[in-house]
């Protein structure tokens, strides 16, 4: 069975720090390319951070680019976003998304407020 699970969502106070996991199983992990996306209320669903196999092609949306950082640990078939200096307008359901298949986590919450 194909699964994507987020981890690692709360809340945080701006310029705070939160670090984001996606476990991945079913699949052969490091055959993909992984996202991460993020949907606001009221707001479509966003990309915010690709990532290769082999995570020698990486790529961010112009919002989060300098602070937020996308990596992967093939070994344990995980997919981590590192989000710094946190902003309000960073608040959204963050989503792991395996690219090819269409196959989307559950989403976990962030909320940056003070």
């Amino acid at each position: 069975q194909v699964q994507l699970v987020e981890s690692g969502g709360g809340w945080v106070q701006p310029g705070g720090s939160l670090r984001l996991s996606c476990k991945a199983s079913g699949f052969i992990f490091n055959d993909y390319y992984m996202s991460w996306y993020r949907q606001a209320p009221g707001k479509e669903r966003e990309l915010v951070a690709l990532i290769g196999p082999t995570s020698s092609i990486i790529n961010y949306v112009d919002s989060v680019n300098g602070r937020f950082t996308i990596s992967r640990d093939n070994a344990k078939n995980t997919v981590y976003l590192q989000m710094n200096s946190l902003k309000p307008e960073d608040t959204a359901v963050y989503y792991c998304y395996r690219n090819s298949g269409a196959i989307w986590g559950q989403g976990t919450q962030v909320t940056v407020s003070s």
